[in-house]
């Protein structure tokens, strides 16, 4: 059986199997990463996975979950940060309107 050897931060280097490495490749290279829980003291450790690490995980036979980010989560946001104020405000339209997409696209709307 395959032996991957990779350093835990509290405990140095451990041993692990292909089935104690989870191993998460990302549409975003600079967001895959690889993870295992150090066999000594339990914690998750979490590390980032260039090519060249994923290579050399699934050559060890280490499963790839493939993770894909969707856009909107990598677009750019302008304008301010939403306030507690803002989230209340649109509690109370949801709470006050019978046509939410009529308000949301700008057409009247009766109020319940």
């Amino acid at each position: 059986m395959t032996t991957i050897k990779a350093s835990c931060p509290c405990c140095g280097d451990v041993e692990l199997t292909p089935k104690q490495v989870r191993l998460v490749v990302c549409t975003v290279k600079s967001r895959s990463f690889y993870a295992f829980d150090c066999p000594t003291c339990k914690d998750e450790v979490r590390k980032a996975a260039g090519e060249d690490v994923v290579a050399l995980l699934v050559s060890g036979g280490v499963k790839v979950e493939r993770w894909i980010i969707p856009g909107e989560a990598l677009e750019d946001k302008t304008g301010p940060a939403i306030s507690w104020d803002d989230v209340l405000d649109f509690a109370l339209v949801l709470d006050s309107v019978e046509d939410l997409a009529a308000v949301a696209g700008g057409r009247s709307h009766r109020m319940v």
